[in-house]
């Protein structure tokens, strides 16, 4: 799936750029993406439009999904903070978090809700998903490291920190981040058991912005879907943001539009209609 030359027009399409995170919008529970939205995607595309997928998953953990859809444009990774050249596999930015504001705004967390079970991201292109003792991973295929001691956690540099907390839940837990550390470090939510601590002012936004420039594409020329709050910056730059039915409630809040779920094709849905 390649992306139109810079600046091309989308004819029979009102966008240029269509921008969709992957875990619970594109991509089913099962982790595929289906032949209707394929076919969607694929015709959106010849109508010359871009496609451009923008998740909080970090390169070594998108990699595959590209490679199955046949993908060779710019990706958005790892919350913004790295942007991919699918085709060259090669990382044309890379942002990483600052490990002692991070340590710095774990404490603080800490001193407000007690100890915390961590994870973090490596950068780079073959980065691992470190785990330390206690965080709960999520079924599937996607590789992590088990470390026994936490504080292996900072001796490279990293994307984001996740956290977990034994008793608070997914929202509770960023609500009580964002208001002790919000000044250090960038909160946000990204799925079931997934609060992330992220360079401060870095969002999926900010990577969104830089693939664009590059594409020669506004905002104004942009339609966004996702389902997570970490998708609220997103929406706030695109042009159109639509939500899928099974979206965060702060992100509906602030959708343009609501489609079905991920498991009933809400991206093409909405893509056949713009299509025409």
């Amino acid at each position: 799936m390649s992306s139109p030359a810079p600046g091309s027009s989308a004819k029979g399409f009102p966008y240029k750029l269509v921008a969709t995170d992957l875990d619970g919008t594109l991509l089913r529970s099962d982790g595929t993406v289906s032949a209707r939205t394929r076919a969607a995607l694929a015709a959106v595309t010849e109508a010359g439009a871009a496609h451009i997928v923008v998740t909080g998953r970090a390169v070594p953990w998108t990699r595959h999904i590209l490679e199955d859809l046949g993908y060779q444009g710019l990706a958005v990774c790892g919350q913004g903070a790295q942007l991919y050249d699918v085709g060259e596999h090669r990382l044309l930015t890379s942002v990483t978090l600052d490990r002692q504001l991070a340590g710095l705004a774990l404490a603080k967390i800490e001193a407000e809700v007690g100890p915390l079970l961590l994870a973090a991201s490596r950068d780079g292109l073959d980065g691992e998903v470190l785990v330390g003792p206690g965080y709960r991973v999520q079924d599937g295929p996607l590789p992590v490291q088990p470390i026994r001691d936490a504080a292996d956690l900072w001796s490279a540099p990293l994307n984001k920190v996740y956290v977990q907390h034994p008793t608070l839940t997914d929202d509770e837990l960023a609500a009580v981040a964002t208001q002790v550390a919000g000044g250090l470090v960038g909160v946000t939510m990204a799925g079931e058991g997934i609060v992330e601590l992220l360079p401060l002012g870095l969002s999926k936004a900010t990577g969104l912005s830089l693939a664009a420039r590059r594409l020669r594409v506004k905002a104004a020329d942009t339609i966004a879907f996702g389902d997570m709050p970490n998708d609220i910056p997103m929406f706030a730059w695109a042009a159109h943001g639509v939500a899928m039915s099974n979206a965060h409630e702060e992100l509906l809040a602030v959708a343009d539009e609501v489609t079905l779920s991920h498991e009933e094709d809400g991206i093409a849905v909405v893509l056949e209609r713009l299509l025409g």
